[in-house]
């Protein structure tokens, strides 16, 4: 049925029969959707005969609800927010990786903020939390940063359902990102540890395989561990990058048919000398009732705790920096900029960068030696003999010859 809004009354409303009726917002629902409160009568029953009559019923309802509503905020903690309404939206709109690595986020701010009311967060409590984090907290700019993220989002999503009027957290200055220069092994250390490394017993040789299937490719953790033999053509000496895992224990895990961006999926060439090793290592896990994951010594995917304690025991033995995982992906970009000279796209498209753009985000000092490289491979590169005699003739001072200009 048709209606139509009456010029001087805000909330009332004619239908195409020419009765009055009331229209009001009164917040939304758990979806974020608008919910509205409609009628057509008083409280007593009685029918609008004028739009003044619904417009004073309109402002009725409108009160008593707001009445409810701050006595709902009274009772409203923002823990309880947090754990009823915020936590179970989150968990529904991201992967489960993504959920179990920042719950711990968004439960440093319940942590602080648990029993005080929603609507009772002032400006001020937002900056004492952002300082704490920056200082007191003892953590990174970056892992700061994500946690107060983390905090806004929790009051905008209070913000969106209308449980309060503003977000004053964004009343506040965003955390900056730290500047530190990613942590790798130049080729010089790997080196090292890899002489640290022996290949006669089982599992260390699945180190040493890991390790080097790591630097030499760049593959984020998550792809390398996905990896399975159908994912690796060791004829044409390609590696295709399709997938990644989640992973919670060694009996509870999953292959996702995706790459961390749209990019990620992709298909990469192995030097022969990784060839070598893999099939020498396919051999060995064949022997020993392996057959599935590439990066395994029990069929089973390895897990990232394994790989960084990896990493510190034998930086530590070669004496070495430590990294950790995502190292090795910046210490594969070291190998090919650093030491190969390789360029800016064809760096992007390897480790599967969404643009080049991103590449030189996070690698930009690393190109500044191929300056230096180019350089080096200018010289001897053409021939600079110059000819034995002039095939021009000058006019005036221009064919005198050079040393005796005054």
């Amino acid at each position: 049925m048709k209606s139509m809004k009456i010029d001087g009354y805000k909330y009332v409303r004619v239908d195409e029969n020419g009765h009055f009726f009331y229209q009001v917002f009164i917040g939304r629902d758990s979806k974020g959707r608008q919910r509205f409160k409609k009628g057509r009568k008083d409280r007593k029953g009685v029918s609008f005969t004028s739009p003044k009559a619904a417009e004073v019923e309109a402002m009725r309802v409108k009160v008593e609800y707001m009445d409810r509503q701050a006595e709902d905020l009274q009772r409203l903690s923002y823990g309880k927010f947090v754990r009823r309404d915020f936590i179970p939206k989150y968990k529904a709109d991201v992967e489960a990786s993504t959920f179990d690595s920042h719950k711990r986020m968004i439960m440093l701010s319940v942590d602080r903020f648990d029993t005080k009311q929603l609507d009772a967060i002032t400006v001020r409590d937002c900056e004492a939390y952002r300082t704490w984090l920056m200082s007191d907290a003892g953590f990174s700019r970056d892992y700061a940063n994500v946690c107060y993220v983390a905090f806004r989002q929790i009051l905008g999503y209070a913000e969106h359902l209308g449980l309060i009027t503003t977000n004053v957290s964004m009343k506040t200055k965003a955390i900056p990102k730290g500047k530190a220069i990613a942590k790798y092994w130049t080729k010089a250390e790997f080196e090292k540890v890899l002489s640290q490394i022996s290949t006669q017993g089982f599992y260390e040789q699945s180190i040493y395989v890991m390790l080097l299937f790591y630097y030499r490719t760049g593959v984020r953790v998550s792809e390398g561990f996905a990896l399975t033999w159908d994912d690796i053509d060791l004829i044409n000496e390609k590696a295709r990058i399709y997938h990644t895992l989640y992973y919670k224990n060694k009996d509870d895990y999953q292959i996702k048919p995706y790459t961390k961006t749209r990019s990620g999926k992709r298909i990469i060439t192995l030097d022969d000398e990784l060839v070598q090793v893999l099939k020498a290592w396919r051999q060995e896990q064949l022997d020993h009732g392996v057959k599935q994951f590439v990066l395994s010594y029990d069929d089973r995917p390895m897990i990232k705790s394994t790989l960084n304690n990896v990493i510190h025991k034998f930086a530590k033995i070669a004496g070495v920096p430590s990294i950790n995982g995502r190292g090795l992906r910046h210490s594969h970009a070291s190998y090919l900029i650093a030491e190969l000279g390789a360029d800016v796209l064809t760096v992007s498209k390897r480790l599967g960068h969404s643009s080049p753009d991103v590449t030189l985000r996070y690698y930009s000092h690393m190109f500044a030696r191929n300056d230096e490289l180019i350089a080096d491979k200018m010289v001897g590169s053409m021939n600079l003999t110059p000819a034995k005699q002039s095939r021009i003739k000058f006019n005036g001072n221009q064919v005198v010859p050079f040393n005796k200009v005054r």
